[in-house]
């Protein structure tokens, strides 16, 4: 899974000297909360989030009057309160770094630059949507929670032994366990039922930490 498939393509961008009060109108009309800065050249200078432009607009309690107000507004622009420089990621950057990129940085998104060129973001809303598919959360089954030992060749065994069954591994994810030398799957299976998983296990010798059959999620509409 790279970049590359996940981004935003041609992300919507702001000039740099663009006032924040503008800035912030853009992105609540947008729905979005970054914005990558360009120069007049058309070159990516730095990055603002809404964040960035609220913690920089006056309090709503100021004592300064509307005239004032906008004056300071106008004088604030996006070129004083963005970031930069920018980290950015490119198009065959493992999603896998950049969501890693973004959680040691603290940071929700990451341009996307080829050739010099600025031509997507990633943020962190698309990595979620990357888990989603990985973890097959929109496909009915069964999800299953265990863990198995930390040798070569278990998932193929436990590939083959669901094939076997009738069962279609949908998706997979794996991530530490509390036994020692053993990993912990997250197994999402078609075809077969509940209780034929958790007897083939068993007799695997893997240890079934739950099992649960799921229906495809509603929709949710705004």
């Amino acid at each position: 899974m790279l970049v590359g498939k996940w981004m935003t393509c041609n992300p919507i961008t702001i000039a740099a000297d663009v006032g924040i009060d503008d800035a912030l109108h853009l992105m609540r009309e947008r729905k979005i909360r970054r914005l990558p800065v360009l120069n007049a050249a058309g070159q990516m200078i730095g990055i603002v989030s809404d964040k960035d432009l609220l913690h920089a607009a006056p309090s709503p309690a100021t004592s300064l009057t509307v005239h004032e107000l906008r004056y300071l507004l106008a004088k604030l622009t996006v070129k004083k309160v963005m970031s930069s420089p920018v980290i950015t990621v490119t198009p065959d950057t493992p999603l896998e770094q950049a969501a890693r990129i973004m959680a040691d940085s603290k940071i929700g998104g990451l341009p996307v630059i080829e050739q010099g060129r600025l031509v997507g973001i990633i943020t962190e809303t698309d990595i979620f949507k990357a888990l989603v598919e990985m973890l097959a959360m929109h496909q009915s089954g069964v999800r299953l929670t265990l863990d198995v030992p930390e040798r070569m060749g278990v998932l193929g065994e436990l590939g083959t032994a669901i094939a076997e069954l009738g069962g279609n591994i949908m998706g997979v994810g794996v991530y530490d366990s509390k036994i020692p030398n053993h990993r912990r799957l997250l197994v999402k299976v078609q075809g077969v039922t509940k209780g034929q998983l958790v007897d083939l296990l068993d007799k695997l010798g893997d240890h079934v930490i739950e099992a649960r059959e799921v229906g495809q999620p509603e929709k949710i509409t705004a």
